[in-house]
């Protein structure tokens, strides 16, 4: 006969011992890998939009998924590094952007990689085709290089004048900056309209690029869409204003913090819809079966204050257009 006391005893150590057990045959938590070009401040909209995404699918950071930054800080030369250092940590899959993609694909054959790009990613060799991706990436592309021709048209609307126009490119991302020149001199055709490249992909380059706006005076600017200048985007935006140079940016992150105006793809629904494939990816989703998701919201966006400093009032029909006007 065990003595009742014994028996409590043992009773109790069962109790404690069970829910432990029971802790530790539980799945551990899965991880999703960000690795972000720029800072967290700098990509919050979009980090709020992924997470959207992610619960939109059951997932809430925190309380079934674990999401393991890098931030690059907008330097993207660490993107590699880091994108090999999160592939160590083995998680279930890495979300990211542009170039990260590029950085996360080299790094692994065999993660899951969620991406967000600006261009044709069949072309850029990220996947095999849009509707059936194949091997470990799949991601949304918000198509911002061909909409060129229509950022052309709204800044024509809104300066009429334009004679010469200076084209923002970055060297170092050739692909990018080739296909931006030959959009605009496609959506120029017979115009008369000049255009003329700016280059720069270092800070001090950008400095020197708007230092010949005071010899040479293009009449506006179109900022192509690419990470560095985004990850510059206040320097763009001082220059602009300082030099009163009519500008067209590709996001509505410019116009924001005092750019003249924007047209395209809503950024933060890309990093949504990445979001919903991150949480299908980890519901046993392939990604190479999930085709990649073409943006399909666009948005115009005019800073009605920047105008004024400039000199140019918004004709009624643009501001009938534009999808947001910022007072």
């Amino acid at each position: 006969m065990i003595g009742r006391r014994k028996f409590m005893a043992l009773a109790g150590g069962a109790a404690v011992s069970w829910p432990l057990a029971a802790r530790a045959q539980q799945p551990a938590m899965p991880v999703v890998g960000f690795l972000g070009a720029l800072s967290s401040d700098a990509m919050a909209d979009q980090l709020r939009a992924f997470r959207q995404g992610l619960k939109e699918t059951g997932y809430l950071a925190g309380e079934n998924v674990a999401i393991d930054y890098r931030w690059a800080d907008g330097q993207f030369e660490r993107l590699p590094a880091l994108a090999i250092e999160l592939v160590r940590r083995r998680p279930t899959l890495i979300a990211t952007s542009s170039s990260g993609a590029f950085a996360a694909k080299a790094a692994t054959e065999t993660i899951p990689i969620v991406f967000v790009i600006g261009e044709d990613p069949v072309r850029l060799g990220l996947v095999a085709s849009l509707a059936r991706p194949g091997g470990n990436l799949t991601g949304a592309n918000f198509v911002s290089a061909e909409l060129g021709a229509k950022r052309l048209a709204f800044l024509r609307e809104l300066v009429p004048g334009v004679a010469r126009l200076a084209v923002l490119v970055n060297p170092a991302n050739a692909m990018r900056a080739d296909s931006t020149l030959k959009e605009m001199q496609a959506a120029v055709g017979a115009t008369g309209l000049q255009i003329e490249a700016l280059n720069a992909s270092t800070s001090s380059e950008l400095n020197a690029a708007f230092a010949t706006f005071g010899r040479e005076r293009p009449d506006a600017l179109f900022v192509s869409n690419d990470p560095f200048f985004t990850s510059r985007r206040v320097q763009v935006i001082l220059h602009t204003t300082r030099h009163a140079i009519p500008a067209t940016y590709p996001a509505r992150h410019y116009p924001e913090i005092g750019g003249l105006m924007s047209y395209g793809a809503s950024i933060p629904d890309a990093f949504r819809q990445i979001g919903v494939y991150a949480g299908r990816i980890l519901k046993g989703a392939k990604p190479g079966d999930l085709p990649v998701v073409q943006s399909s919201r666009f948005e115009l966006v005019i800073n009605a204050e920047a105008a004024r400093l400039l000199g140019l009032t918004i004709p009624a029909a643009l501001l009938s257009t534009a999808d947001e006007v910022i007072e």
